[in-house]
């Protein structure tokens, strides 16, 4: 693994509070680590496969190699046969309550491991983390690339136990496509050649698949939504197809701007959903990397400074703020939340290599994709 150091080096250059409020953040994912790795919400909580992912990728940021290898271990450890991770882990499996999502896969939380190894590559420089990973990252793009149908969509979720809707979320898909993205990266920078060593198939179909989807994102709306009421009213459908790179920065900006009203509070942040008087401070970290990829770094930063002041002094993060009755809801402090902290920081502040990972235009796309609109 990479050498052990407490924070990038560029982290040094940060104003002094902001570099120990990130310290703290990276301090507080860690102290919920349990021995074998996983990162769980917050103490004697749950793991899902996606936030572990995104608390690790904190923890990439802020040096903690250790603990980061401890948790792709965990995931290596734990992915099931066929690729994938079930959707919940609670540490006591066996507990009839958990039965649904002991059986239950969500494909976008599979897909992200892709992210989360090519996020710490582009952190840590270090090749040997990727070859050490890649096979599990293959083995969970096949899974998730066995359930795309004709028209490009991606099934949502799978059970052994439930009967689910044929169906595709417009944000799972978002962060599967980038997940793709990365997997592809990862292929390309080990010469599709050999991985763990076993000869790879090389990316085509993997790239094939990333197209299909990208349209389906962009010029397919029926294809998602189409068994259950519309999820429109969440702002991660609004801002998440921005972070996918499917817009380029003049698009995005037009993207932003025809919902804005609906969903920012001014000093606040971002609503999870529209209806509700509900701000939470993930959902806001995120919009603030959809605001640099449509080149508003200025809203960005403004924004993200707003939600500083939600850290509490053990470095956890509230997960939101309900503005209408003047309080925090849930009482509950997540690791995830914390990493997006960190990527939203990295991404404004430039503070690794990776500062562009969830900002730039999908590289694999032909530039026809993308809209000739002009810049206003």
């Amino acid at each position: 693994m990479p050498t052990e150091k407490k924070q990038p080096t560029t982290m040094t250059k940060l104003p002094t509070k902001l570099q120990q409020q990130l310290a703290k953040a990276g301090q507080y994912i860690e102290s919920c680590q349990l021995d074998d790795g996983r990162i769980l919400w917050f103490e004697n909580g749950k793991l899902d496969p996606w936030d572990h992912i995104e608390a690790a990728m904190g923890l990439a940021i802020c040096g903690k190699w250790q603990a980061w290898d401890s948790a792709y271990s965990w995931l290596e450890k734990n992915q099931n046969t066929d690729g994938s991770w079930y959707a919940h882990y609670y540490g006591d499996e066996q507990n009839p309550e958990h039965a649904d999502d002991r059986a239950k896969i969500d494909t976008n939380f599979v897909a992200y491991c892709a992210t989360g190894l090519w996020h710490a590559y582009r952190v840590s420089g270090q090749r040997h983390i990727v070859e050490r990973y890649s096979a599990m990252v293959q083995k969970a793009i096949n899974f998730v690339l066995r359930q795309q149908s004709p028209e490009g969509d991606i099934q949502w979720a799978l059970s052994e136990r439930q009967t689910l809707p044929k169906d595709a979320l417009i944000t799972a898909s978002a962060s599967i496509l980038r997940s793709i993205e990365c997997a592809v990266n990862i292929a390309n920078l080990l010469n599709n050649t050999q991985i763990n060593g076993a000869k790879s198939k090389g990316t085509k179909h993997w790239q094939e698949a990333h197209t299909n989807l990208a349209q389906a994102l962009k010029n397919k709306p029926w294809r998602f939504d189409r068994t259950w009421e519309s999820k429109e009213r969440f702002s991660m459908d609004w801002f998440y197809p921005v972070l996918a790179g499917i817009y380029s920065p003049p698009e995005a900006e037009a993207r932003l701007a025809a919902r804005w009203q609906e969903f920012v509070e001014n000093d606040l942040g971002c609503r999870c959903v529209s209806d509700e008087p509900w701000v939470t401070i993930a959902e806001s970290c995120e919009l603030c990397l959809a605001l640099i990829a449509s080149n508003d770094r200025q809203k960005a930063e403004q924004i993200y400074q707003q939600l500083l002041r939600w850290q509490d002094d053990d470095g956890g993060f509230w997960t939101g703020y309900v503005f209408r009755d003047k309080q925090i809801w849930p009482q509950e402090k997540t690791t995830w939340t914390c990493g997006a902290i960190l990527l939203a920081a990295d991404a404004i502040y430039q503070i690794t290599p990776a500062y562009q990972l969830l900002t730039s235009p999908s590289q694999l796309l032909a530039e026809s994709f993308f809209s000739a609109l002009e810049q206003a």
